[in-house]
């Protein structure tokens, strides 16, 4: 078994919350609550990172990752 490392960006609004991976394009999903949103994006991620390993496709993996929030008076 390999380990494997992704970013997740998770963001919260009205409806709930919303999560992506950045490294792995088009592996999104949401939720409810944190909890649920966390839990339905390692599933997003477990199932993209096995249909790639089974098309013997390869798994990227971040090299650095920087966040920032930033705020704009215009």
């Amino acid at each position: 078994m390999k380990n494997y490392h992704f970013s997740v960006i998770v963001e919260k609004d009205v409806d709930g919350y919303f999560a992506s991976c950045n490294e792995l394009q088009g592996c999104f999903t949401q939720g409810d609550t944190y909890e649920e949103v966390i839990e339905n994006i390692k599933d997003a991620i477990s199932l993209h990172v096995s249909d790639r390993i089974e098309s013997g496709e390869e798994v990227p993996q971040p090299q650095a990752v920087s966040l920032t929030h930033m705020e704009l008076a215009l």
